[in-house]
């Protein structure tokens, strides 16, 4: 009994198995399993020791690799831009991370990329809707065009994930992101105490029909006047997330309003506006906020071009967006309206921390892979 004892300690010390409660009570990892799923050829007294040592060892059946196994495959699809890459390269490596737990059991994704934020997302979602999949992940540029598609998924029993964005007053399953209010929030009030008392900014962003998009530009604006009283937002500029685009319009709003003295860009396409600065000479001259971290910024931050930048987590954000509707499939756990991400300054005083982390690559000078 002594070396049941010692046993049981140790286990429950640890994520417990079937096998585990075997090696604990001395029988065999069939009487265990026997005794769990309550079949026959197992004495009562046996099952009731089983069960005793489960309840103490906190076991809990693996619900997901149970239902898996019980099926050929489960297919989940992916509906994610191409651009920005920076961005959405590692959203899907917290997905592909995420479904590398489950692949032994047969989980698949189906991905079907299109080009930039925005264009063609609805094409992507109706092509994936039509084929054989159980759920998808998805990341709305146009909510308001792609509720009607989410609904009907909804209606056939296709859950949706929306990850970096949202689409609310759909019928999705759960959207994954960093909060976007208070994410713009944090920018206004580092904006507010980074310029002059009466500094003018500009605030860059990718659309506003994104919910992303208008959430941070609303944050900003409300902390950055809290902040900064006399301070004044002189421009607000979509972007849509193109390299060409972003740049001519920097160039033109600068030389527009050359009382301009910060910048907080609210998506990662954030390079071209810093070539803005550079060809007209303001680079370091006028405070710059962006948007979250990879390698073509780090020298900028570094030399004090870049004062500071929002962590949005993408990883992060796509591995529990994976998560969460793979155990909605086959665990029936419902995950919350909503899951909130805290995002992170990373300014150059804490750089070094976040550089230690592997998820920077290298990317070419205008931020493609």
């Amino acid at each position: 009994m002594a070396k049941s004892q010692k046993s049981l300690s140790q286990t429950s010390l640890n994520q417990v198995g079937v096998q585990d409660i075997a090696d604990a009570l001395g029988v065999s990892r069939g009487t265990v399993d026997r005794a769990l799923h309550n079949r026959d050829g197992v004495h009562p007294a046996t099952r009731r020791r089983v069960l005793r040592a489960a309840g103490r060892l906190g076991y809990r059946p693996n619900l997901a690799a149970r239902y898996l196994s019980s099926r050929k495959h489960i297919t989940i699809g992916l509906s994610l831009p191409q651009e920005v890459s920076h961005f959405y390269d590692d959203v899907r490596e917290g997905i592909f991370e995420a479904a590398s737990a489950f692949e032994a059991f047969g989980v698949k994704i189906l991905h079907r990329p299109y080009d930039r934020f925005g264009p063609h997302e609805l094409e992507s979602f109706r092509d994936i809707l039509d084929e054989d999949v159980r759920g998808l992940v998805i990341s709305p540029a146009y909510p308001s065009r792609l509720r009607p598609c989410i609904d009907q998924a909804a209606r056939r029993g296709i859950p949706v994930v929306c990850v970096a964005t949202d689409a609310p007053g759909s019928k999705r399953l759960t959207s994954v992101s960093v909060d976007p209010f208070v994410n713009g929030a944090l920018a206004g009030e580092l904006m507010g105490h980074l310029v002059s008392e009466k500094g003018n900014v500009a605030v860059f962003i990718g659309m506003h029909a994104t919910t992303d998009h208008e959430q941070k530009l609303k944050g900003f604006r409300n902390s950055f006047e809290a902040s900064c009283p006399r301070g004044r937002i002189v421009g607000v500029v979509e972007m849509h997330d193109e390299s060409k685009e972003a740049n001519e319009k920097c160039r033109k709003l600068l030389l527009q309003q050359p009382s301009i003295r910060g910048i907080y860009v609210s998506t990662a396409n954030s390079l071209p506006v810093m070539r803005a600065l550079d060809e007209l000479g303001l680079a370091g001259k006028v405070k710059v906020i962006c948007t979250d971290l990879f390698s073509a910024i780090v020298p900028l931050i570094e030399g004090g071009k870049i004062a500071a930048t929002l962590y949005q987590r993408p990883r992060e954000q796509g591995f529990t967006a994976f998560r969460a509707i793979v155990r909605f499939l086959t665990e029936g756990l419902r995950p919350p309206p909503q899951i909130r991400l805290d995002p992170t300054i990373i300014m150059r005083s804490n750089l070094s921390l976040f550089l230690q982390e592997r998820y920077l690559r290298p990317t070419t000078s205008d931020g493609t892979r």
